[in-house]
């Protein structure tokens, strides 16, 4: 499924794969597992939603929460929709992910995620760029190009 979206909206499937598995813990956490949330996607009003604990990155220090997060009927569903909150932005900035899809390169996508306020954590970034490395998910993004 992340080939088929990265050949429709010039997501890099290398960065979505490195952001479903960091998110999730490689699929195993209980957002994942139970809610089908790949990507820590939050809810919002009147969507479908569990609330749970998490941690935040604030004021310089983690600090931690209870989280309304999205529920999924499928992890095909989570990948849809994660497209679509990069395609579409936040309730509060319409634009907030633009610049990923602007982006040429894996590095950029990745620069643009950190930049645009993807996550709170402020090492987002870098821990995707050794998540794409570490386990040579540039391949995946190869295949696309043939």
């Amino acid at each position: 499924m992340s080939k088929e979206i990265a050949r429709q909206t010039g997501l890099k499937a290398s960065v979505g794969l490195a952001q479903a598995a960091l998110e999730s813990d490689f699929g195993s956490s209980g957002l994942a597992q139970k809610y089908n949330n790949l990507f820590g996607i939050k809810a919002g009003p009147n969507e479908p939603q569990v609330l749970l604990e998490t941690k935040e990155y604030e004021n310089g220090e983690w600090i931690e929460i209870k989280a309304p997060f999205r529920v999924y009927k499928s992890k095909e569903d989570c990948l849809w929709a994660h497209v679509r909150l990069l395609q579409n932005g936040t309730t509060w900035n319409a634009n907030q992910y633009q610049a990923v899809f602007l982006a040429q390169t894996v590095e950029e996508q990745v620069q643009a995620l950190g930049s645009s306020g993807y996550a709170t954590d402020p090492d987002y970034t870098a821990k995707l760029k050794e998540m794409i490395e570490q386990y040579q998910l540039k391949r995946f993004d190869q295949l696309n190009e043939k």
